[in-house]
């Protein structure tokens, strides 16, 4: 299906084409790009003109350019702009302007990325979905969602980051939802915010794009929740809240259970219950803002509800497998949560507390006891307070029913010096170190967390322990360990 012509193209963003042509996608990323891709050759860490003949190679159908790059041909499929990142941001509004979709913006400082594949998922069983890859968030990932958006789309859904103050406000005015979803207001990012009453402002301008009429759909349990609503009442927008002080959608109750989470909750005071097939908390607050979302767009809440039970994280966002350790004794495996994409202290909390929460297995291994064992790495960007703020996390309740902790990198030795010895493992000051000692801490029975954040680089750690057998399919039954 064409998502751009030449003209079209040409049209939205004032450049010039220099041949007619149609695009039935957008790619930043050579790696990725499949051909029909219109390739927009973005100056980042590397400059995407020096990839520009790479990918008319490779069947891109043009490439969003600022001049000609050498070695490419002045008659070759060009689009040519003053500014390319400018350029990508004027053909997302205009792909915004063209749709009649209902758009969901999502932010938050946990939680978006998973949110967002919830709203995915349950939004696509009612409707043509479209939504953002990956965590593709922030000032050319909100656009490049944007240019990427088919005509067609019903349904459209966001997600909006940052990293400093100011830049929320201008990607939601180019997303201009008509639900604005904050999933919670934690400690990130400080060292930019300083406060977390600063991170809360920013978070909050995600309601300054919100259409005439929209709504903003708050968590009501973080304790910043009052500037949320705040912003929302001086825009003049209705609010949803949820959380267990949720107005609008209430919290009852959660069931962690082997592989989901059961939630009692109230919509509009009328119950409401769903799982989610992942372990947590967490999980099931952010369930409860999505079908908030959901309702807010005008899906059908109680579909939306069966829709969430099939959902489950992926890898490096609280994805659980099994690894078997042994080809012939199927009952010889480990418990694998693998949340090594990113952490702040909120969301260490709630992987940590997964982790108490987890079933282990006794008597199958060379030790004879299952263990839950984690493997944490720094938890970057929070400012001056960073060392108390990883050393507290050895005072937590979930620490208490967890054996063992394995520290990665500067910030994770204030806690391993915080933690009682029979619960203090190794400390390494890289992934790459802690990778090598992952097999002889490791047995049969255990339920191993690999977490921190992303520039530590657990998916080091997460491979290592992959390597130490193979997945087991959800089909197979070795796990079943019971």
């Amino acid at each position: 299906m064409t998502l751009w012509t030449s003209a079209e193209a040409a049209a939205a963003t004032g450049g010039r084409a220099t041949s007619e042509w149609t695009a039935t996608g957008v790619s930043i990323d050579t790696r990725t790009l499949q051909p029909g891709d219109l390739f927009v050759a973005l100056k980042d860490v590397r400059d995407g003109h020096d990839f520009v003949a790479q990918a008319l190679e490779q069947g891109a159908a043009a490439a969003l350019v600022s001049d000609v790059p050498d070695g490419v041909a002045e008659d070759a499929p060009l689009l040519i702009v003053p500014d390319v990142l400018e350029g990508l941001e004027a053909l997302g509004i205009a792909a915004r302007a063209r749709t009649e979709a209902r758009v969901v913006a999502i932010t938050g400082s946990v939680g978006k990325t998973s949110t967002k594949e919830m709203l995915r998922a349950v939004l696509s069983d009612q409707g043509r979905t479209h939504a953002s890859v990956a965590s593709y968030n922030n000032h050319w990932g909100v656009p490049l969602t944007l240019a990427r958006m088919p005509a067609d789309t019903e349904y459209a859904v966001i997600e909006i980051g940052m990293s400093n103050p100011g830049e929320i406000a201008p990607l939601a005015k180019m997303a201009r939802p008509h639900v604005a979803m904050i999933t919670t207001v934690a400690p990130a990012h400080l060292e930019a915010f300083g406060r977390i009453e600063g991170i809360a402002v920013e978070k909050a301008s995600i309601l300054e794009g919100l259409e005439y009429g929209g709504t903003a759909v708050l968590n009501n349990d973080c304790s910043t929740a009052a500037i949320l609503q705040a912003k929302a009442h001086d825009m003049k927008r209705r609010d949803i809240g949820f959380g267990e002080h949720g107005f609008d959608f209430k919290l009852k109750s959660v069931d962690l259970q082997r592989e989901t989470t059961v939630v009692q909750a109230e919509a509009h005071e009328a119950p409401l219950l769903f799982k989610i097939g992942a372990v947590g908390q967490h999980y099931a607050m952010n369930g409860l803002g999505a079908l908030a979302s959901a309702e807010a767009l005008g899906a059908d809440l109680a579909l939306a509800a069966q829709s969430l039970g099939r959902w489950s994280p992926y890898q490096g966002r609280g994805a659980r497998e099994v690894i078997s350790l042994d080809p012939i004794e199927a009952d010889m495996t480990l418990e694998l949560i693998d949340d090594s994409y990113n952490a702040n202290p909120t969301s260490m909390g709630a992987a940590l507390a997964v982790l108490a929460a987890a079933e282990v297995t006794h008597d199958i291994g060379r030790v004879s006891k299952g263990r839950r064992i984690a493997f944490l790495g720094d938890m970057k960007e929070l400012g001056p307070d960073g060392p108390a703020m990883h050393a507290d996390l050895a005072a937590l309740d979930a620490m208490e029913r967890i054996d063992r902790v394995h520290c990665i990198g500067p910030l994770m030795k204030h806690l391993h010096d915080a933690l009682p010895a029979e619960k203090q493992g190794i400390w390494a000051e890289t992934s790459e170190e802690m990778a090598t000692q992952v097999a002889r801490r490791l047995d049969s029975g255990d339920v191993v967390l690999a977490k921190g954040s992303l520039s530590m680089k657990l998916a080091l750690v997460v491979d290592a322990i992959r390597k130490m057998g193979h997945p087991v399919d959800k089909g197979e039954d070795p796990q079943d360990k019971n």
